[in-house]
């Protein structure tokens, strides 16, 4: 007992010296789920308390769901940043992680102290729900935090381990993002002993984590957050949701030696050898994972009970809301295929329709060839037309799915609803440098290398670069102060960010400058607009409530 109060009135001590920004030891901090001890930064002036469990997996079910970590009886040093969860790394290629990789990281400025709570940004990552972590290698936080903003990032299961949904209770479907809800829950709980405001929490991905924060929003019961950021990636393409596969764990059992017809046979046996051995068996079937619609089970909650295309009343409330993409999306499909890969996919619309729509050949067929002659007219699919091939892929999965969002939340009365166009194309581009592409344009993923210090890029960025990073940090860490990126004016921010409207789908492209504008690529998206409304009823997951 006497221990125990030694260790609170040290960390009260530390607290005190950690407000005043005076202290140059390890900073302590006492939450409701213990004693953590971080470090000092050595890039900035901040504090960093990494890798704190949040949620444990069950062992024997480590396809199933987390529980909350029950916390800490002596003082948890959160020093190491490095938990994985299981997956193949994107950039060294080898299979790394394991289960035990429900943690998070807060990056804390010197000045966060209990007279001056700081807003909160909790980045939720990309990956095609298969791979990604958190670590300060890809998401590293002195841009974001030298913006007076508390930054969480967090680990979340992917792959197999996070996105099987089953026709059994013990693997129901979307795992990950359940964790993802622990993690929220966790730092609702628990971040204003780090000097942060409970009540000023933005939750930002990009890609899968952008659709991720758009299901939290759509789906969450809780109130966990506050306003919502949504990098390239939103709950309105068909990827963000599917009904359940219960062959997953059998085809993945088989391909390990271990044929069986019966799924909770096959869970056992996966849940009981090495997970290197699982995700390398899930990646030579090429097999792809999505949250899913799950099926209804007793006394288990569903997170995903219908498509999101079948919501007709998000829940919204009024909450601030920024969304947007980059302007060549599609560069990551094609940025670095030869005139020999372009040649050998022919049916590259086709192969986008069939992923979005529920066609018949002959109709296939007919919507094909109108998206193909808008695209690329009487051309066949060749290096010629990769600009076209560009467009299709960035209008269909992240564009048009973006204004479509826009209209559903305006239709449901928000206001504070802020639309990007990002189009800067400088030297931290983080996908055309990790994938060595050297094509003009600004690809899916290129914004992460002004919003965090990721180790592929230079330490020192250009004059250019430092301006775009000082630009789009100030506007995201604006967002989560004030709900409005741009209150007013200033030297870095010289113009106004105006809200979309009902009447004007105003945007803000950041590029080398900044400009306001009206409805990009409108014809393309009056094209889309014309589709969907033609093939409403083919869309996968499409159900019809107006009888």
């Amino acid at each position: 007992m006497w221990n125990y109060k030694l260790n609170k009135l040290l960390a009260l001590f530390c607290l005190i010296q950690y407000g005043k920004a005076v202290s140059r030891i390890d900073p302590l901090v006492d939450t409701n789920v213990g004693l953590i001890r971080g470090v000092r930064a050595s890039d900035g002036d901040y504090a960093m308390f990494m890798g704190i469990p949040y949620a444990t997996v069950d062992e024997t079910n480590a396809f199933g769901l987390s529980k909350p970590h029950p916390g800490f009886d002596e003082a948890f040093d959160a020093y190491d940043d490095t938990a994985v969860c299981p997956q193949v790394d994107d950039f060294t290629n080898e299979l790394v992680g394991s289960i035990d990789c429900l943690r998070l990281n807060v990056y804390v400025p010197n000045s966060a102290s209990f007279r001056n709570r700081l807003p909160v940004l909790v980045w939720i990552y990309g990956g095609a729900f298969k791979v990604g972590y958190s670590g300060r290698s890809w998401y590293g936080p002195r841009f974001l935090v030298k913006q007076d903003i508390i930054l969480v990032t967090l680990n979340y299961r992917v792959g197999p381990y996070g996105f099987m949904c089953l026709d059994v209770p013990e693997v129901p479907g979307n795992q990950g993002l359940k964790d993802q809800q622990l993690a929220l829950k966790w730092v609702k709980n628990n971040i204003e002993a780090f000097g942060g405001n409970p009540d000023r929490i933005t939750i930002f991905g990009e890609s899968a984590g952008g659709k991720s924060v758009n299901l939290h929003l759509i789906y969450g019961q809780e109130k966990l957050f506050h306003q919502v950021i949504m990098q390239s990636g939103v709950a309105e393409t068909t990827s963000s949701a599917r009904g359940p596969d219960p062959s997953v764990p059998l085809k993945i059992s088989e391909q390990l030696g271990f044929k069986t017809t019966d799924t909770k046979e096959a869970l056992s046996f996966l849940s009981s050898i090495d997970t290197n051995l699982v995700i390398a068996a899930a990646i030579e079937l090429n097999l792809k994972y999505h949250p899913c619609v799950e099926k209804e089970y007793d006394n288990i909650e569903r997170f995903i009970h219908d498509y999101p295309i079948n919501i007709k009343q998000p829940n919204l409330g009024n909450l601030p809301t920024l969304l947007g993409a980059n302007k060549d999306e599609g560069l990551i499909t094609f940025g670095k295929k030869t005139a020999e890969d372009i040649s050998q996919i022919p049916n590259v619309f086709k192969d986008y329709l069939n992923d979005n729509f529920n066609f018949d050949a002959e109709k296939l067929n007919e919507m094909e060839k109108l998206v193909r002659n808008f695209y690329i007219g009487d051309e066949i699919v060749s290096e010629n037309v990769v600009d076209g091939l560009i467009q299709v892929y960035s209008d269909l999965m992240y564009h048009y799915p973006a204004v479509r969002t826009i209209q559903k939340y305006l239709d449901n009365g928000l206001k504070n609803l802020y639309y990007y166009l990002f189009s800067y194309d400088g030297g931290r581009n983080f996908l055309k440098k990790n994938l060595n592409i050297t094509a003009a344009g600004t690809a899916h993923a290129d914004e992460l290398g002004y919003l965090f210090d990721i180790f592929i890029m230079d330490k020192t960025p250009s004059p250019e670069d430092q301006l775009v990073i000082d630009r789009i940090t100030t506007l995201w860490a604006n967002f989560a102060k004030f709900g409005n990126p741009t209150p007013e004016t200033t030297e870095i921010l010289p113009v106004l960010w105006p809200a979309v409207t009902k009447n004007e789908q105003y945007y803000l492209n950041i590029g080398a400058d900044l400009t306001v504008g009206k409805r990009y690529f409108n014809s393309r998206m009056a094209f889309w607009d014309l589709f969907y409304k033609l093939n409403k009823k083919a869309q996968i997951g499409y159900k019809d409530t107006s009888r």
